[in-house]
């Protein structure tokens, strides 16, 4: 059964308010790495559960823990400019409009006519600028201090016009959008004036799988829901960006809960319940939580500066396959391969190609790409740092001024090849194409190149290290690595996606 990612956010709108709506996945990045908990100094308010003597008593319930950390806990509604929003022709609803908040009124129907008239006013020949049109969603939050410092996530509060909270007792604030971070899915939201609230602090354990978790948030719109469950996994990656790390909890979580908190036992918030993955838009029990080590860092800079400062390496990495470590003359896979240094990047200046693999960071052991994008990600521009890198079999150290991440990366486009030239044990098909040089031509469907992931357009900057400007530097190339007695050659494509190296085994070509 195919999955889709939802946002567990409850988005109603006047022209679909029965019908569930897919939500994007997230992207997630991390902070600079201040690592702090707003309103600990203020410990007579934090919302925490007491040591008990006899642990196991926590098992026959957790009303004790619900009625602690309940006033902590916010329903969030935001009020969104939406625009007019049609069905296609092809829709079963399609000979239909929507008024208001009346639902889609078909064109055959009695009261087609009479809303029409309704929405036109009294005169059909008055006209003027149509009238705003607003949505609203709902999600969840908590308090994390004292003076009224609120968590969500960012999905539920981005594009609003207006945001409010509804606090356990049923009250109605109006809340200021400090800072939002959409690579991490969070924001932060304060409560104006000097007022002192409940709150929770996150916890400075990491969650265990099958620890016990209980969530608390506003499913549907039925506000200081309560499910329980345990932590099913950690360390998820949902393919919504480069530093995902969630925890996988088994707790129900629904659209409305966005934003909302998972607990501990101790009544400490473990992370912030931001995605399911559900093939029809409930809860399957696949939940996903960002952990608190990254909420903490990232609140800590849109507290102070509303925006989150991050560490850029500046390069495109990848994974290093078993295949990919052999045609690198390494022992194992590990690490994270660079398959690009970015021009005016710290790691041009300090001295990394094309190829390099990165196996540790301050003499700590990088595991992947994911685990270094994070890594750098926590660092601090201007920091200098010492990397370990592997290139042509032999370690060697690089320093590096860590700069700040900028916007966007930038992508290139590829056109169609002209003459082939065929390598049959590879089934590829290459051709010289004037200002990109080497271009595959041709894939063939059931070769190793097709299984690879090797496209028509892509374009070979490298074999094994070699830089290649024909079809014939190919052949020499691996013509060279075979007599070597290398069973694997390493190629350098770029594509519309960037660059990346992949492994093609030679078998006994």
């Amino acid at each position: 059964m195919t999955l889709i990612t939802k946002r567990a956010d409850s988005a109603k709108k006047p022209h679909k308010t029965n019908r569930l709506y897919v939500a994007l996945g997230l992207a997630a990045a991390l902070g600079t790495g201040a690592v702090v908990s707003l309103g600990q100094s203020q410990a007579q308010n934090a919302l925490t559960m007491p040591p008990t003597s006899n642990p196991a008593a926590a098992s026959f319930g957790f009303a004790d823990l619900v009625a602690r950390v309940k006033p902590a806990v916010v329903s969030i509604r935001v009020k969104r400019e939406i625009g007019n929003v049609s069905f296609e022709p092809g829709h079963p609803r399609g000979n239909g409009r929507s008024f208001g908040n009346m639902p889609n009124i078909p064109k055959d129907s009695p009261f087609y006519d009479f809303f029409e008239r309704f929405q036109r006013g009294p005169s059909s020949q008055q006209q003027g600028p149509k009238p705003k049109r607003y949505g609203m969603a709902q999600g969840a939050g908590f308090f994390i201090s004292a003076d009224g410092y609120v968590v969500t996530n960012n999905h539920v509060v981005k594009d609003s016009s207006k945001i409010e909270i509804v606090t356990s007792t049923g009250e109605v604030l109006d809340v200021e959008l400090i800072g939002r971070d959409p690579k991490t899915d969070l924001a932060l939201l304060k409560v104006p004036g000097n007022r002192k609230f409940d709150y929770v602090e996150l916890t400075s354990a990491p969650a265990r799988v099958g620890d016990w978790v209980m969530a608390v948030g506003n499913p549907f719109g039925l506000n200081g829901s309560v499910t329980t469950g345990i932590v099913s996994a950690r360390g998820r990656d949902i393919g919504s960006g480069p530093y995902d790390d969630f925890i996988q909890i088994d707790a129900a979580i629904n659209r409305g809960n966005s934003g909302g908190p998972a607990f501990n036992l101790k009544g400490e918030v473990i992370g912030v319940n931001t995605a399911i993955f559900s093939p029809s838009g409930g809860s399957v029990g696949i939940g996903f939580a960002i952990p608190a080590s990254m909420v903490k860092s990232v609140v800590a800079d849109l507290k102070d500066n509303g925006s989150v400062t991050r560490g850029w390496l500046g390069v495109q990495i990848q994974p290093i396959t078993k295949d990919i470590a052999d045609g690198l003359g390494m022992k194992k896979a590990g690490g994270a391969l660079i398959a690009d240094v970015f021009d005016g990047s710290p790691a041009k200046a300090a001295g990394f190609e094309t190829g390099d693999a990165v196996i540790t960071l301050n003499k700590k052991p990088v595991k992947g790409p994911k685990e270094l994008a994070r890594m750098v990600a926590k660092l601090k521009p201007n920091e200098k740092i010492t990397f370990t890198i592997v290139r042509d079999g032999s370690k060697i150290t690089r320093t590096v001024k860590i700069g700040k991440l900028p916007g966007s990366d930038k992508q290139a486009s590829l056109n169609k090849p002209a003459q082939k030239l065929n390598l049959a044990s590879l089934g590829l098909s290459f051709a010289n194409k004037p200002g990109l040089g080497v271009v595959v031509s041709a894939v063939d469907a059931d070769g190793l190149a097709a299984t690879k992931g090797i496209k028509r357009g892509d374009v070979v900057l490298e074999v094994s290290g070699k830089a290649v400007t024909s079809p014939g530097d190919i052949e020499n190339r691996i013509s060279k690595i075979s007599k070597a007695g290398k069973k694997t050659a390493l190629f350098l494509i770029k594509s519309k996606r960037g660059k990346r190296f992949i492994a093609l085994s030679l078998g006994k070509a």
